[in-house]
Protein backbone atom coordinates (compact mmCIF):
# COMPACT_ATOMS: atom_id res chain seq x y z
CA UNK A 1 0.00 0.00 0.00
CA UNK A 2 1.14 3.47 -0.71
CA UNK A 3 1.11 5.69 2.27
CA UNK A 4 1.90 9.67 2.59
CA UNK A 5 4.18 11.58 4.45
CA UNK A 6 2.60 14.50 6.15
CA UNK A 7 3.58 17.19 4.07
CA UNK A 8 2.13 15.14 0.97
CA UNK A 9 -1.02 15.07 2.69
CA UNK A 10 -1.00 18.44 3.53
CA UNK A 11 -0.55 19.07 0.05
CA UNK A 12 -3.44 16.82 -1.21
CA UNK A 13 -5.73 18.37 1.58
CA UNK A 14 -4.87 22.07 0.73
CA UNK A 15 -4.66 22.15 4.72
CA UNK A 16 -1.25 23.28 6.75
CA UNK A 17 0.99 20.62 8.81
CA UNK A 18 -0.53 21.54 11.60
CA UNK A 19 -3.95 21.52 10.79
CA UNK A 20 -3.73 17.67 10.19
CA UNK A 21 -1.26 17.53 13.56
CA UNK A 22 -4.34 19.57 15.28
CA UNK A 23 -7.30 17.17 13.75
CA UNK A 24 -5.41 14.48 14.88
CA UNK A 25 -5.41 15.53 18.85
CA UNK A 26 -8.74 16.42 18.72
CA UNK A 27 -10.04 12.67 17.33
CA UNK A 28 -10.67 13.68 14.03
CA UNK A 29 -8.31 11.72 12.11
CA UNK A 30 -6.59 8.26 13.68
CA UNK A 31 -3.10 8.25 14.37
CA UNK A 32 -1.24 7.21 11.93
CA UNK A 33 0.72 4.39 11.50
CA UNK A 34 4.74 5.28 11.98
CA UNK A 35 7.36 4.32 9.73
CA UNK A 36 10.71 2.57 11.31
CA UNK A 37 12.43 6.18 11.08
CA UNK A 38 9.26 7.72 13.19
CA UNK A 39 7.68 9.56 10.06
CA UNK A 40 4.08 9.33 10.00
CA UNK A 41 2.93 6.88 7.47
CA UNK A 42 -0.67 8.51 5.88
CA UNK A 43 -3.28 5.97 3.92
CA UNK A 44 -5.42 7.48 0.83
CA UNK A 45 -7.93 6.67 3.33
CA UNK A 46 -6.64 9.69 5.49
CA UNK A 47 -7.09 11.87 2.27
CA UNK A 48 -10.42 11.18 1.68
CA UNK A 49 -11.10 11.95 5.94
CA UNK A 50 -9.47 14.95 5.46
CA UNK A 51 -11.36 15.71 2.37
CA UNK A 52 -14.55 15.05 4.26
CA UNK A 53 -13.56 17.62 7.69
CA UNK A 54 -12.87 19.77 5.14
CA UNK A 55 -16.34 19.41 2.97
CA UNK A 56 -18.08 19.30 6.47
CA UNK A 57 -16.66 22.87 7.54
CA UNK A 58 -17.48 24.68 4.28
CA UNK A 59 -21.08 23.15 4.70
CA UNK A 60 -21.30 25.41 7.93
CA UNK A 61 -20.81 22.36 10.66
CA UNK A 62 -18.23 22.79 13.36
CA UNK A 63 -15.54 20.45 14.28
CA UNK A 64 -17.51 19.29 17.46
CA UNK A 65 -20.23 18.62 14.81
CA UNK A 66 -17.93 17.02 12.15
CA UNK A 67 -16.42 14.58 15.59
CA UNK A 68 -20.57 13.42 15.99
CA UNK A 69 -21.07 12.33 12.75
CA UNK A 70 -18.46 10.67 12.49
CA UNK A 71 -19.43 9.09 15.75
CA UNK A 72 -22.89 8.91 14.39
CA UNK A 73 -21.96 6.97 11.69
CA UNK A 74 -19.85 4.49 13.34
CA UNK A 75 -23.86 3.74 15.08
CA UNK A 76 -25.02 3.51 12.06
CA UNK A 77 -22.41 1.18 10.54
CA UNK A 78 -22.63 -1.01 14.04
CA UNK A 79 -26.48 -1.01 13.28
CA UNK A 80 -26.03 -2.17 10.00
CA UNK A 81 -23.80 -5.26 11.04
CA UNK A 82 -26.17 -5.85 13.53
CA UNK A 83 -29.08 -6.46 10.80
CA UNK A 84 -27.42 -8.14 8.47
CA UNK A 85 -26.77 -10.89 11.05
CA UNK A 86 -29.83 -10.83 11.77
CA UNK A 87 -30.92 -11.57 7.80
CA UNK A 88 -27.86 -14.28 7.76
CA UNK A 89 -29.53 -15.65 10.57
CA UNK A 90 -33.62 -15.74 9.10
CA UNK A 91 -32.34 -17.28 5.80
CA UNK A 92 -30.60 -20.30 7.29
CA UNK A 93 -33.31 -20.68 9.16
CA UNK A 94 -35.64 -20.60 6.39
CA UNK A 95 -33.73 -22.96 4.47
CA UNK A 96 -34.14 -25.32 7.08
CA UNK A 97 -37.50 -25.05 7.46
CA UNK A 98 -39.70 -27.79 5.99
CA UNK A 99 -43.21 -25.38 5.70
CA UNK A 100 -45.64 -27.11 6.58
CA UNK A 101 -46.63 -24.86 9.71
CA UNK A 102 -49.23 -22.59 10.20
CA UNK A 103 -47.83 -19.05 10.94
CA UNK A 104 -49.24 -19.35 14.75
CA UNK A 105 -47.47 -23.08 15.34
CA UNK A 106 -44.10 -21.82 13.63
CA UNK A 107 -40.94 -23.19 15.52
CA UNK A 108 -38.96 -20.58 13.60
CA UNK A 109 -41.16 -17.51 14.85
CA UNK A 110 -41.14 -19.17 18.24
CA UNK A 111 -37.81 -18.85 18.04
CA UNK A 112 -36.91 -15.46 17.23
CA UNK A 113 -37.83 -14.31 20.30
CA UNK A 114 -35.04 -16.71 22.42
CA UNK A 115 -32.31 -16.07 19.67
CA UNK A 116 -30.05 -13.41 19.34
CA UNK A 117 -28.16 -13.20 15.98
CA UNK A 118 -24.69 -13.80 17.22
CA UNK A 119 -26.06 -17.53 18.22
CA UNK A 120 -27.62 -18.05 15.32
CA UNK A 121 -30.22 -20.79 14.17
CA UNK A 122 -30.03 -24.35 15.19
CA UNK A 123 -28.89 -26.29 12.37
CA UNK A 124 -32.11 -28.75 12.07
CA UNK A 125 -34.94 -28.65 10.24
CA UNK A 126 -37.87 -27.19 12.16
CA UNK A 127 -41.02 -29.22 12.14
CA UNK A 128 -44.49 -28.20 13.78
CA UNK A 129 -44.79 -28.27 17.05
CA UNK A 130 -41.05 -27.73 18.22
Amino acid sequence: MTTLRIGELASKGKVNLETIRYYEREGLMRPPQRTSSGHRAYTPGDVLQLHFIKHSKTLGFTLTVVHQLEAKALEVRAKIAHLQAIERTLVNMKGSCEGQCSMSECPILKSLGTRTPSTGPRLRKFRCGD
